[in-house]
């Protein structure tokens, strides 16, 4: 395949593995850049050390172009940047904040920038900030999520319309046919999280992954608007949250039954009962967890029959 992602990046197909926190590592990264994609690691989950660890195994285990996420509202977000222009690391998605405190700086070092929004308001301020492409995020998506609840196959053409770069859909996208759908929408690429959440080289836990190959749907749910938008899978944690509700709690009180650290409790460490379960609504469509070159070359084999399939519609 040969379009503006995969000439932006220099990779096959323009699938980019999404930089989840507490399961993309370096070697779900540097697997997915080996299969033809972008690989991500995400160092929202990562101190800068252990970023720099990271940064440095996966440019020993591919030649392949790969990137990093950074949340902008990271504390040490200094000390990251640092990291990224000494590593030489070339492409950086940026999420969780105001693509022009760091736009400008990454591009004067020649990196590549991809910022990642959840409407098209924000979209038009990531390309005035100059980004290199977007990441318009639907609110099937797992994880960190926007406010205003419009899908992705709602925002893919509302962010094509009004952005003159290029768009990476993202939200509820597991799939080759669903690949498809969001380009025939406008997308010029696609940013998968959940599926690669169920693969063997993810760095979430066992009981993390098998959580998700269970999903059914409706068994995820957008919480925590009050303090940031999560989608999360209904575990004990989950319905003692809404609980929690009935009482019209404070913000304050939100922050204290959230706690310290409940994401990596649950993803990294295994808690699936205490823990937080961040995984989109298309959970329901993964049933197996898979090396990730496996779940590249599927999406790639159900993109081209899909093709064929819409060709022989009369």
């Amino acid at each position: 395949m040969n379009n503006d992602i995969t000439k932006l990046f220099n990779i096959k197909y323009p699938i980019i593995q999404a930089g989840m926190i507490w399961a993309s590592g370096w070697r779900l990264a540097s697997a997915v850049s080996n299969a033809g994609g972008l690989g991500l690691i995400g160092a929202g989950s990562m101190y800068p050390e252990v970023l720099l660890e990271h940064i440095q195994k996966c440019k020993k285990a591919t030649e392949k172009p790969f990137g990093v996420n950074i949340p902008m509202l990271y504390p040490n977000i200094d000390k990251i940047m640092q990291i990224i222009v000494d590593e030489g690391v070339k492409i950086v998605f940026t999420s969780a904040g105001n693509p022009k405190t760091w736009t400008a700086y990454l591009k004067e070092k020649d990196i590549t920038v991809v910022h990642v929004v959840s409407s098209v308001k924000f979209a038009l301020k990531a390309q005035e900030a100059g980004v290199d492409a977007i990441v318009a995020e639907g609110f099937e998506a797992g994880g960190h999520n926007g406010r205003d609840e419009t899908t992705t196959f709602t925002l893919i053409p509302m962010v094509k319309e009004k952005i003159e770069i290029p768009v990476i859909a993202a939200g509820g996208i597991a799939t080759g046919s669903g690949m498809l759908a969001a380009m025939v929408l406008g997308a010029d690429g696609v940013q998968i999280g959940s599926r690669f959440v169920a693969s063997i080289e993810a760095s979430s836990h066992i009981n993390f992954k098998e959580k998700v190959i269970e999903a059914k749907e409706g068994d995820t749910q957008l919480t925590l608007k009050e303090l940031a938008p999560v989608r999360l899978i209904k575990n004990k944690f989950y319905h003692d949250l809404q609980e929690l509700y009935k009482t019209n709690p404070s913000n304050e009180q939100l922050k204290d039954k959230l706690g310290r650290a409940r994401a990596k409790l649950g993803m990294f460490e295994g808690n699936v009962d205490e823990g937080e379960l961040e995984i989109g609504q298309v959970a329901g469509l993964i049933h197996a967890i898979k090396p990730a070159a496996t779940i590249v070359n599927e999406i790639i084999a159900d993109l081209e029959r899909s093709k064929r399939e819409i060709c022989s519609f009369k």
